[in-house]
């Protein structure tokens, strides 16, 4: 399977060519445009009591597409995500990485999505009460809301609420006040996360409650 992440930082998409046989799984309504050959089955996210739980309290789809290439030749298959922003591909080898809710966009066969409770910490973070963790062996596809930015954390790192989009399981994450609880609130900052351990984080440059916040003020 050939995969190019094109458009940029700004406006990633997913570009696939499957070779024949091949599949790869998908977040609902993640298709821009496919080849007419394609099949496309609608699947439940894992069963029926693991995929209520990753709707209601993941923020991910009740169902996801499986896309399957059975004809003789290569067909291709276009891939977006909702919201204007950085893609970025994982490869798995028996190893596991938590997202935050949305995240998901796609991932090749070998490639299993759980989900794990997060911590009210995570939840006051607005990160969600439950994290996405995807393991297995095979290709992951990811991605968020502004352009993606990689840390390398041993020890301890301060991340704005609601940027967080992917980190090493093994990370703990903390809720306190930015600073004071004059300069806390008054600043503009208010809570952040406190991300502890020894791994990797992926931040997002922009945020979608940031974004809200900006524009309503201007609706009326």
């Amino acid at each position: 399977m050939k995969a190019d992440i094109k458009g940029g930082a700004a406006f990633g998409y997913l570009d696939l060519a499957l070779e024949p046989g091949e599949s790869v799984t998908t977040e609902s309504d993640a298709m821009s445009s496919m080849a007419a050959e394609l099949d496309m089955e609608p699947k439940v996210n894992g069963s029926l009591v693991s995929a209520f739980f990753r709707k209601f309290l993941g923020g991910e789809t009740f169902f996801v597409s499986r896309f399957s290439n059975n004809t003789q030749e290569t067909k291709r298959l276009t891939l977006v995500q909702p919201t204007p922003g950085e893609i970025r591909c994982v490869d798995l080898n028996q190893g596991s990485i938590c997202l935050q809710p949305g995240a998901f966009l796609a991932a090749t066969d070998g490639v299993t999505l759980g989900l794990k409770w997060a911590g009210l910490a995570s939840f006051i973070g607005r990160e969600g009460l439950f994290k996405l963790e995807v393991s297995g062996t095979g290709k992951l596809w990811y991605g968020a809301y502004g352009a993606l930015l990689e840390r390398e954390v041993d020890g301890e790192l301060i991340v704005d609420t609601s940027h967080l989009v992917a980190y090493d399981p093994s990370m703990k994450l903390k809720v306190q006040l930015a600073g004071g609880i004059f300069s806390s609130f008054f600043g503009g900052e208010g809570l952040v996360t406190r991300v502890e351990g020894k791994g990797k984080v992926v931040i997002q440059s922009r945020s979608i409650s940031g974004l809200t916040g900006w524009v309503n003020p201007k609706l009326y």
